[in-house]
């Protein structure tokens, strides 16, 4: 590292200045207070978090768990795929003794394309997800729909999430709506202060009912934030997002939030006939 005549001045004088401190210290104190000061250059602080983030920024209210599913089908096989899996979650939406429910069902309109989205709801967290994976594999006729929607599937992921403890539940909604679903994927260790910024961003984003229900990882892609938004159409989403640059602090939520973003993704994703979101 080359130092300029200034930048050599400046240490030097601080060095004067530390000597003639320690000095008036006890011998014992001096080693630590020199060390200590030299460390301070240049080690960055940063103090310690007492929880997970994960405690931290979801519903403690609530004990609900939701799963995220991907399925890219294949094109000749989309409408008959959707017809068969609107038939399956409509019996286990129904199922009383079944503690999960679908809470919205898509496709993607722009974005991936031939892309089904499916989001369910554990009522109760990771123990109404090991109740639900031990009744689907006795459920016979289950079970046969999984071989049947394998031969229709090019490929298939899922994600495990938690809701941010700011953001609106995601309640039935009747239509006709789109709906955008804004994806985050974060630096690691920013997912509080992504957080802080968002806990009052989203005040700005209420007045025409569009927040849908906010979402970060806990299994699968870590790191990652959902944000599902409703628009009565193209037009506007368009009217809505610019309406939001004109509330004072929205272009600050903006310029803390962009630096943690490592690469975002949207879709505009049109509900299918039995989502509960429409």
């Amino acid at each position: 590292m080359v130092c300029s005549r200034g930048t050599h001045k400046l240490l030097y004088s601080q060095l004067q200045l530390l000597l003639i401190l320690t000095n008036l210290l006890p011998p014992c104190d001096r080693d630590f207070a020199e060390k200590g000061w030299f460390q301070s250059m240049f080690v960055h602080k940063v103090d310690p978090r007492k929880d997970a983030h994960s405690n931290l920024l979801s519903k403690r209210e609530t004990s609900n768990l939701y799963k995220i599913q991907f399925h890219n089908v294949k094109p000749e096989c989309l409408e008959a795929y959707n017809n068969l899996s609107a038939e399956v979650q409509n019996r286990l939406h129904c199922d009383k003794d079944y503690p999960c429910e679908i809470v919205g069902s898509w496709n993607t309109w722009y974005g991936e394309q031939d892309q089904a989205v499916h989001l369910w709801r554990y009522s109760g967290g990771y123990p109404a997800l090991t109740e639900s994976l031990n009744i689907l594999r006795q459920d016979k006729e289950y079970l046969e729909f999984r071989k049947e929607r394998s031969k229709m599937l090019i490929a298939r992921r899922n994600q495990l999430l938690l809701e941010f403890s700011f953001w609106n539940e995601p309640l039935p909604r009747k239509g006709p709506n789109i709906y955008e679903l804004r994806t985050y994927r974060l630096k690691p260790g920013t997912m509080i202060e992504w957080g802080n910024h968002w806990a009052r961003a989203i005040k700005h984003r209420q007045e025409n009912q569009e927040a849908v229900g906010g979402f970060f990882t806990q299994i699968g892609d870590l790191y990652v934030v959902h944000h599902l938004w409703a628009y009565k159409d193209l037009q506007s989403r368009d009217e809505t997002r610019n309406s939001a640059w004109q509330k004072p602090g929205w272009d600050d939520s903006v310029y803390y939030t962009v630096p943690l973003i490592r690469n975002m993704e949207s879709r505009i994703m049109i509900p299918l006939k039995g989502s509960p979101l429409q």
